[in-house]
């Protein structure tokens, strides 16, 4: 005979809390080491438009592992897992790797290469290109238009790859407003690179006719 209703609540209501105590400790390892991984990436960015690669490789090292802390963590937990903060530290930890390859010419880890949701992956390498408009400022300072107009390539070869992927944003976790903010950083500095490319020539056709007229 079943007992009476307050037996029969704790029987459901005991699992029921046990399964959210384990899945609130998985979030309670996880949440931190996702928090140390965007911070570990941020500085790796920074360290790359430094010139610091082999610090921004360390750095993106320290991400990574912490990615892996908190994956592991939550593995069992998918409700945990999907809230939103492990995506959002992957996304990182694929920009400050993909930042620092598309700068140096490096081949591209995809998502299985950084056991990363390809979603996180697309929006990392999204940013990347996007992180790119910083060096390449730098490049058209120091004088070195070609550079920068190879810089300018690769950030159009990202957003023509990535803007075939069009699905609706609860599969995409939002890319199609990334792409947006790429194409406007993109826009920008394709007008950058132009009007430099421009100055430069006007400056050099002065200079040879100021050199032509010297006695």
């Amino acid at each position: 005979m079943p007992g009476s209703v307050r037996e029969q609540l704790e029987g459901h209501v005991t699992p029921i809390r046990s399964a959210l105590d384990a899945a609130h400790a998985a979030r309670e390892i996880a949440l931190p080491a996702c928090r140390r991984a965007i911070r570990a990436a941020g500085s790796s960015i920074r360290a790359v438009h430094r010139l610091e690669f082999d610090r921004a490789a360390i750095l993106a090292d320290e991400s990574e592992a912490a990615i892996r802390e908190a994956q592991q963590a939550v593995a069992g937990f998918p409700q945990v897992a999907q809230a939103g903060f492990l995506n959002d530290a992957e996304k990182e930890m694929v920009e400050a790797r993909l930042t620092a390859a598309l700068i140096r010419g490096e081949p591209l880890l995809g998502p299985a290469d950084l056991s990363v949701d390809p979603a996180a992956w697309m929006k990392g390498l999204a940013e990347a290109a996007s992180e790119l408009r910083r060096h390449l400022l730098d490049r058209l300072r120091a004088g070195e238009l070609e550079r920068g107009q190879e810089l300018l390539g690769v950030m159009d070869d990202v957003y023509d790859a990535l803007v075939v992927v069009d699905y609706p944003d609860a599969l995409t976790n939002g890319l199609r407003r990334t792409l947006d903010a790429l194409r406007a950083v993109l826009e920008r500095t394709r007008g950058d690179v132009t009007t430099t490319v421009l100055q430069t020539r006007l400056q050099r056709t002065i200079e040879a006719a100021a050199t032509s007229l010297e006695p």
